[in-house]
């Protein structure tokens, strides 16, 4: 715990010195000016990252360092429009690999096939390097694999986006079980509009349905029999001062752990954030995560603090305090050190 104070107070001085012409980037300019061009662009992720409970439990993580999200990325737009993108990871704990390769016909419609992630849930689709918090909603986690293997269709007309998907629906490591011949379908529509000036909102609503036979439903440790159903909406804000975004999702499921009984998964965020000057961001978070069978639901409130001394450096730090029935309430403290290129 004292190390987070120390790292606080070493943030806040850093930030207190800065000036107008600390803005000013020539190395991190050249480096763009050298590695990203529209044919070949490479990206570097780095994270080191604390995470501690303020109790002696397992609760978020225990007390452990980690390495955070490591890994390499590679992409680019070749001859004709065709597109890649290859992103190696480097912790065994992860998917060892992400790759796609696809075809732009328009901007109103383009097919991209490999390993990727589904375009379900909202808080799914940034960047480790660009979350709000150091960890996403609980949401994802438990209703949906991070990456799948398939393909799907994207695109917009005007300020009407689609994603439409068909994938094996057992993530990369699904291809060392047997093939079922059954997939996921996805689906996800929304719609962007401006507000007025520095101000913009986007509403989307998913649905989709896993039939893949004994599936293991996120990191929930369920399995389902199959005809997993999963939907949602959500809402997103921003604005030159402050940022908003709400998400709901549920799945249903016949669950084998439960002799085949229907189980409930319901998880809800709200995320409020304030943009206090260039460098600062101060957030707070509400996550609900609840199962019907199990009798599980935990209520988790987040303050985070996010800075940004570079465009190329950030530190995220997140307090985090956990209710549950019939538990003592749980608190803990995470933090990540950033290199993001």
């Amino acid at each position: 715990m004292r190390l987070f104070f120390l790292i606080l107070l070493f943030l806040a001085a850093t930030a207190s010195t800065l000036r107008a012409g600390e803005y000013e980037e020539p190395l991190a300019d050249q480096l763009r000016e050298r590695f990203k061009s529209e044919p070949f662009s490479l990206g570097i992720l780095l994270q080191a990252q604390g995470a501690f409970s303020l109790r002696d439990n397992d609760f978020n993580g225990g007390h452990a360092w980690d390495l955070g999200s490591t890994r390499i990325d590679f992409r680019g737009t070749v001859d004709r429009d065709f597109t890649y993108r290859v992103r190696v990871y480097f912790l065994s704990q992860q998917q060892s690999i992400d790759a796609r390769i696809g075809y732009r016909f328009s901007d109103q419609f383009q097919i991209i096939a490999g390993a990727f992630k589904p375009y379900m849930s909202r808080e799914l689709d940034p960047s480790p390097a660009n979350l709000h918090f150091v960890r996403r909603a609980r949401l994802v986690g438990a209703m949906m694999n991070t990456l799948e293997i398939g393909m799907s269709a994207i695109g917009e007309l005007g300020s009407f986006q689609y994603r439409l998907g068909m994938y094996n629906g057992d993530g990369v490591f699904g291809i060392t079980r047997p093939n079922d011949n059954r997939f996921l379908y996805t689906s996800r529509f929304s719609y962007g509009v401006a507000l007025g000036e520095h101000q913009k909102m986007e509403l989307g609503i998913n649905a989709s349905i896993n039939q893949s036979r004994a599936e293991r439903v996120g990191n929930t440790g369920l399995t389902s029999a199959g005809d997993r159903l999963i939907y949602g909406g959500y809402a997103d804000y921003d604005s030159r001062l402050i940022f908003v975004t709400a998400e709901y999702m549920q799945s249903r499921f016949d669950a084998v752990d439960f002799g085949g009984s229907r189980e409930t998964i319901t998880g809800v965020y709200t995320t409020l954030g304030f943009k206090v000057d260039p460098r600062n961001e101060a957030l707070i978070r509400w996550d609900h995560l609840g199962f019907d069978l199990r009798g599980d639901r935990s209520e988790r409130f987040l303050l985070g603090w996010n800075y940004y001394p570079t465009s190329l450096v950030s530190f995220r730090v997140n307090a985090l305090m956990e209710f549950r029935e019939d538990e003592k309430t749980q608190f803990g403290l995470t933090g990540v050190f950033q290199y993001h290129f």
